[in-house]
């Protein structure tokens, strides 16, 4: 028998292992930080202990709770540790945790929408960050993996390999990503401005933060007071300073006094609160995949978004704000939690409030479009019937409340005389009000978006890319149907899932979402017949069915 030597092998040598292919722990001093995170606010309770004059029984279970508590929460923070794994093959990320009731999680990785790292105090300190991974959905903890914690190079790492682009090559084979910090590399498009701070302290839920914040430090406070046997003394100073303020200082100083103590001081700790959000904020597009937010003092957060997401951004003006020349500037984008992330926790914010000049600018910069957001033509403004709607929704009941106050007190002395004035002293400023909501109307196309303009407490301007429009949603109320107006809502995948032109002329609305997106609509509108509330019924079930048969491709 003849023997043939064997043929050497032509296959390519396999590629190396990438670095988060096999099961990955998460970092061992995350146990520390979880433990931190509890024993930081048992100090004071040590301290008043310490201080205090309670028998030695009550210091003595006090302090055993106490550590039971701290051993507890070790414990709890090794098991997390110990059986939490995770891994990041050629298609998929996967994670693996819980003791007792435990999960496995697997999904594609072109599911992943963001990488969101976020590092508190502790964190920072010991050089560990969390992990957000956005999955798109939109349903409580399903839409987001949070890896809680591996270091910062790694996790940065673990950033870079979610959202590389794929096309042709796989996490093993491509070339692994230069290890520049991320403050070194990208293009970066906006940074932090001291005066931008100043604009923060507009915004008045941050002002209603603050002294929620205050009001908890007071409670806690006089807990601390009365643990100290001190609360009687503290109680009887401010009694006499109030006692005394109000004797010889008249009514007018006292409540002119308390404005401004209110103000400045909501003021102030806005500002603190804004220094420590908006502290370092830098936006930079890391290539022509990625756009990226860097902003934190004491917790330092970075949320990464990929630029095939991005489906639009909206300016919102606030009027505090909008009196000041500002506004802020997020992204609409899937994958992007809403309704539930707001103040310190938003996600989608790509500017810290800031003058509308550069937040048109930077807008146009993240959408690749020249100029600023307002250029291209001007908004189409809504017929003069829609002021009409406005201005009997606000005077139409002051006018109703006027007159039965004005009949209860011809018919009863309890009601006093005056008081049918009061409802119709609210006129003036609600017609200011209703006034500006109409002129804040508007609707149009710039390039290959859709913009959509409402509002007056908080003004709104949203460019909506007209491929992203997945569907139509129309609506008419009775009295809008009485005044020929209906509202054209385009469905998206992203943001808010719709966003809405309101109060248009029937036959105007109707054209201009033919014209955002030709041929969605067309099989169901009724032409060279009247507009009628059946047409509407079928418009809306109709091209919702439509829009299942969309995809809104990334």
């Amino acid at each position: 028998m003849n023997e043939f030597p064997p043929e050497e092998a032509t296959a390519a040598p396999t590629p190396p292992p990438g670095p988060f292919e096999d099961w990955q722990r998460l970092d061992p001093k995350a146990v520390v930080a979880s433990t931190a995170l509890v024993v930081a606010p048992m100090f004071p309770i040590v301290a008043i202990m310490a201080v205090s004059d309670d028998g030695s029984t009550r210091t003595l279970t006090t302090a055993g709770v106490l550590l039971g508590v701290v051993v507890l929460t070790l414990v709890g923070s090794w098991l997390r540790w110990y059986f939490t794994r995770f891994r990041v093959t050629a298609e998929r990320f996967e994670l693996r945790e819980g003791n007792i009731s435990r999960s496995f999680r697997s999904i594609p990785r072109e599911r992943v929408r963001s990488v969101d790292l976020t590092a508190p105090v502790v964190h920072r300190l010991l050089g560990i960050s969390v992990v957000k991974i956005g999955t798109g959905q939109k349903a409580g903890s399903e839409g987001e993996l949070k890896l809680d914690a591996i270091s910062t190079a790694r996790a940065e790492e673990l950033r870079r390999l979610l959202l590389r682009p794929r096309a042709g090559t796989t996490p093993e084979s491509a070339t692994p990503p230069v290890a520049d910090s991320a403050e070194e590399t990208g293009t970066e498009l906006a940074r932090m401005r001291p005066t931008w701070y100043l604009y923060s302290t507009l915004t008045a839920s941050l002002l209603l933060f603050t002294w929620a914040a205050v009001g908890s430090a007071l409670s806690t406070l006089s807990d601390v007071f009365r643990a100290l046997w001190a609360a009687d003394t503290a109680t009887d100073w401010l009694s006499d300073t109030a006692s005394s303020v109000w004797t010889h200082a008249p009514l007018w100083a006292v409540v002119v006094a308390a404005v401004v103590t209110v103000l400045v001081g909501g003021l102030l700790g806005a500002l603190a609160f804004s220094v420590e959000m908006w502290w370092g904020f830098r936006l930079t597009r890391e290539g022509d995949a990625t756009l990226r937010v860097r902003r934190g003092l004491l917790t330092t957060r970075a949320v990464s978004l990929e630029r095939r997401r991005l489906r639009g951004v909206e300016l919102a003006e606030p009027m505090l704000l909008r009196l000041a020349g500002g506004s802020r500037l997020t992204a609409v984008a899937t994958g992007l939690e809403h309704g539930e992330t707001s103040g310190r926790s938003d996600n989608k914010a790509l500017l810290p409030p800031a003058p509308r000049g550069v937040a048109g600018r930077i807008g146009a910069l993240v959408l690749e479009r020249p100029g600023t957001l307002e250029d291209g033509a001007p908004l189409r403004a809504h017929p003069r019937v829609a002021l009409r709607r406005r201005l009997s929704r606000v005077l139409l009941p002051a006018l109703l409340l006027a007159s039965g106050l004005a009949v209860a007190a011809h018919q009863s002395e309890v009601v006093p005389w005056w008081s049918w004035l009061v409802p119709l002293g609210t006129a003036p400023p609600a017609v200011v009000l209703a006034w500006d909501a109409y002129r804040n109307l508007g609707h149009g196309h710039r390039d290959e978006y859709l913009v959509t303009r409402y509002g007056t407490g908080v003004k709104r301007t949203v460019l909506l890319q007209r491929e992203g429009i997945i569907g139509w949603r129309i609506s008419q109320s009775p009295l809008q149907r009485l005044a020929g107006l209906l509202t054209v809502s385009a469905t998206t995948a992203a943001g808010n899932g719709y966003y809405s032109v309101r109060d248009a002329e029937a036959e105007q609305g109707l054209s201009f979402a033919e014209s955002c997106v030709p041929g969605l609509l067309s099989p169901f509108l009724e032409k060279n017949s009247e507009f009628t509330s059946e047409s509407v019924d079928s418009l809306d079930g109709t091209s919702h069915e439509r829009a299942k048969k969309r995809t809104d491709h990334p």
